[in-house]
């Protein structure tokens, strides 16, 4: 048994950025296989999933092969803003086919704030999964053979060109970080999560692939960190699953790349 404390490394993530349930809710959503996060009016077409799949690889495979726009000396506003867009653009299509089954993207995401107390409740539940994630991903970079200071220094050589420099990269860092935060939570613990329940009838073997589409979609940041990428997907997926909303993984997925950019400037 390893009685050290594991020292947690900075763990650079992607560029990509109801009533809440109560205990016997959250024991209820662990007892109950093959539900999703959010209930659904009727069931979105595989076609509309492949498509989306055959998307994320694409620009996975492009941003792997460019660099995610480091080799063709693109500025920092305009990688931010492209990787906005393009974000926002999946979501819309993910909106579009909820909508054309009969839901809505409020079902998808799951979860009402009616009371200060519910949001404040969100919130640290958030801050708690993103601890914990961190803990996680710590031991796996261990496993992996990645120390305290490999990590770093591979995260600024994989990384490095996409930290903020001026004011105006600190703002729009923020505003990616916002972005992935809600949008690839909603793409991939939602939208995706939802449809691969549906096929493989186990929402828990679905999280497990979904988590490696996870991983997968950030290809540039190679296979180590990959690995790294699909375990935090993972943490922020069994969050939703208990929770039965999205709400909290949003916000650790939006705190966790947006200190990450912040520490890759402070370190350059």
């Amino acid at each position: 048994m390893d009685d050290e404390t594991p020292q947690i490394e900075p763990v650079i993530p992607p560029v990509e950025a109801a009533v809440p349930a109560g205990m016997a809710d959250v024991a209820h959503a662990v007892a109950v296989e093959g539900s999703s996060a959010a209930p659904h009016a009727g069931d979105i077409p595989y076609w509309h999933t492949a498509l989306l799949l055959l998307v994320l690889a694409v620009l996975s495979l492009g941003n792997a092969h460019s660099g995610h726009g480091a080799k063709s000396g693109q500025g920092h506003v305009r990688i931010y803003l492209a990787t906005m867009i393009y974000e926002w653009l999946l979501t819309l299509f993910v909106w579009w086919g909820v909508r054309r089954s009969g839901g809505s993207l409020r079902e998808l995401i799951g979860g009402r704030w009616q009371r200060v107390e519910d949001f404040l409740l969100d919130i640290a539940i958030g801050c708690g999964t993103w601890i914990g994630a961190l803990l996680v991903l710590a031991r796996i970079g261990r496993a992996l053979g990645m120390g305290q200071a490999n990590g770093i220094q591979d995260a600024q050589n994989k990384l490095g060109f996409l930290a903020p420099r001026t004011g105006l990269d600190i703002v729009l860092w923020l505003g990616l970080s916002a972005t992935a935060g809600f949008c690839e939570e909603v793409l991939f613990r939602g939208y995706l999560q939802r449809q691969l329940t549906r096929l493989v009838r186990n929402r828990w073997l679905a999280l497990a692939v979904v988590s490696v589409f996870f991983g997968l979609g950030h290809g540039y940041e190679g296979a180590s960190r990959m690995v790294l990428i699909g375990a935090l997907g993972f943490c922020f997926g069994v969050v939703s699953l208990l929770r039965r909303s999205l709400r909290p993984a949003m916000m650790a997925h939006t705190m966790q790349d947006a200190v990450s950019g912040l520490l890759l400037r402070s370190l350059r």
